[in-house]
């Protein structure tokens, strides 16, 4: 269990006060994010503005929460400066050894990946048993040394190797989503993941805009500077305004064999593997386009000169739409039931990704990336929540663990599957294939997917 000490008032320090303001003001206004004076109580509908902010700082759940926004916001923001131009980047650095720069753009992908699917369920059950601020800290200046040793790399070899270390070091969304499921109540699930949904939309939105813009004023190093300085102040916000008081539960130290009985558990719950399997196929088809992307709107353009804003802008255009409509479809989830949102959404992902592969400019291509972006500010939420409710408390780091394991598999197996559809029937293909996954996505949740316990699971 999780106890986080309350905050009162009187015991925030200048600079906590100066600093949390950022967060609360542009968020108070939004319907039943500020709860009432006593903890525990949340008011549905915010009638008017609060009149002392700092009383709802001292609900320690919510402090949390902000808190952990703020910085999946800033993390998110520093990541997708970089990612959308990786395979343009591998391309500059060329290789050594006299591989394919389409393979080495693949294993830039897939290798971090792969060594996160491995690593995430042990820093998983680590956090249940030393605690989840510890690891939210660890992804978040673990990934700061590593993503500026990126900027010095001399070779694409170079990059894919640290790309691997990456992977078993980082994996901040799972550490977040573990501190803030631990801390949240079990009804106020789905509002709290699609507010984290809402940060890291929010940043994916507004990361590649950036990194396009540096990476054509001042090169692909230069965005690894601002990166690795992101997610720097993203870890000393969380050291900083996160207060945890943890304790370990009963028989921690029993070694692998307690471990291995703690995820045959969760993986017995019901719901649970299911689940498992919406996150796996969903984050398959959206991640297949993320390497084909550029090299897909490189071939729509006429002039390649603002090739990285054109990219970054389409990119983020999906993940800007992602921001506008997560909190306000976890929220739905919360009223009507998570599985009935994910299987809409997910049909309209499918629904949205087959016409891209018709479209004859970039700009076609943004407009249905916005409307795939809508469709997906519903499923990545939705899956969370789910887990949420088929779980115990106390397993959040082991679930959310085994969740971004699941994740990372996906996104290993997505580039060489992209990559095996575009040479065998185009970059094209690539669209109907995505909208093919989120189809069979749609059969799993309707044929086997159940609701939490007091959920309407009706379709």
């Amino acid at each position: 269990m999780v106890h986080l000490v309350p905050v009162q008032p009187c015991q925030m320090g200048r600079w906590d006060a100066i600093g949390l303001r950022l967060v609360v003001y542009p968020l108070v206004r939004a319907r039943g994010i500020i709860p009432g004076q006593r903890e525990g109580v949340a008011r549905t509908t915010l009638m008017g503005p609060i009149r002392n902010w700092r009383e709802s700082l001292a609900v320690p759940w919510h402090r949390t929460l902000l808190v952990i926004f703020l910085a999946q916001l800033t993390t998110a923001v520093g990541f997708s400066s970089i990612f959308p131009f990786l395979p343009l980047y591998v391309q500059s650095l060329g290789s050594v050894t006299g591989a394919d720069i389409e393979l080495m753009a693949g294993l830039v992908f897939s290798a971090q990946a792969f060594t996160m699917m491995i690593a995430s369920p042990i820093w998983g059950l680590v956090a249940d048993r030393f605690g989840r601020k510890l690891m939210v800290q660890r992804a978040m200046f673990g990934g700061s040394v590593i993503l500026l040793l990126m900027a010095f790399v001399r070779s694409s070899e170079e990059l894919v190797a640290l790309r691997a270390i990456q992977g078993t070091i980082t994996g901040t969304v799972a550490a977040s989503n573990a501190l803030v499921a631990s801390v949240a109540p079990r009804r106020r699930t789905g509002f709290a993941m699609g507010l984290l949904q809402v940060g890291l939309g929010a940043g994916v939105a507004l990361g590649p805009l950036l990194g396009g813009a540096v990476a054509d004023a001042y090169g692909y190093r230069s965005a690894f500077y601002v990166t690795s300085a992101l997610l720097f102040v993203s870890g000393l916000m969380v050291w900083r305004w996160v207060h945890e008081s943890f304790i370990a539960p009963a028989g921690s130290g029993e070694g692998q064999a307690r471990w291995i009985r703690h995820w045959q558990a969760i993986l017995s719950a019901q719901g649970v593997r299911i689940s498992y399997a919406m996150r796996f196929t969903s984050q398959l088809g959206q991640q297949m386009i993320v390497p084909m992307a550029p090299l897909f709107i490189a071939s729509l353009m006429t002039d390649a000169t603002r090739l990285n804003t054109v990219t970054g802008l389409v990119v983020g255009t999906g993940a800007a739409f992602t921001t506008l409509t997560a909190i306000y479809l976890g929220r739905l989830g919360d009223q009507v039931g998570h599985r009935k949102v994910l299987i809409y959404s997910s049909l309209g992902a499918a629904c949205f990704y087959w016409p891209a592969s018709l479209v004859g400019s970039p700009w076609q291509l943004l407009a249905l990336q916005a409307a795939v972006g809508v469709a997906l500010g519903g499923v990545v939420p939705s899956i969370s929540a789910l887990l949420a409710g088929y779980t115990q408390i106390g397993e959040e780091g082991a679930v959310y663990g085994l969740d971004n394991s699941i994740r990372s598999a996906a996104q290993s197996v997505a580039p060489m599957v992209a990559s095996g559809v575009a040479i065998a029937f185009g970059l094209r293909a690539v669209f109907v294939a995505a909208a093919a996954v989120f189809g069979v996505a749609v059969l799993l949740a309707l044929i086997w997917l159940p609701g939490p316990v007091g959920e309407a699971v009706s379709a």
